[in-house]
């Protein structure tokens, strides 16, 4: 249950980090609804992250911070590509790839611990 709590407080992650995009492209009532948007979210985001590193399988600090941020990285990253038409070259999708790799050893790693 931590698990799925922690990639769904990731998917907020990544939604605060689109509100802010969205809020720097807007402007009066509109960036202000963005605005909104990211404090729902980044409070959402946090609650559940704090919620994953706790009670009976709880998930270590390290690893819970590393695969949030993770998750919100690589949600961030694609939302950019497809709603901010960010490029997609090669080096990105590597290291975009590596750290998709990266986040499925560190829950692998934490799950048999």
């Amino acid at each position: 249950m931590n698990w799925i709590l922690l990639v769904v407080g990731g998917l907020f992650e990544t939604g605060f980090a689109i509100s802010l995009g969205k809020a720097q492209h807007t402007s009066g009532k509109e960036m202000w609804l963005w605005l909104l948007s990211f404090i729902v979210c980044v409070s959402i985001s946090m609650y559940l992250l704090f919620k994953a590193m706790g009670g009976e399988t709880a998930i270590p600090v390290g690893t819970a911070y590393a695969v949030w941020g993770a998750i919100g990285a690589i949600g961030t990253v694609i939302a950019g590509i497809l709603l901010f038409k960010e490029p997609v070259t090669f080096w990105r999708m590597f290291f975009l790839t590596t750290l998709i790799i990266s986040v499925i050893g560190l829950q692998t790693v934490s799950s048999s611990a």
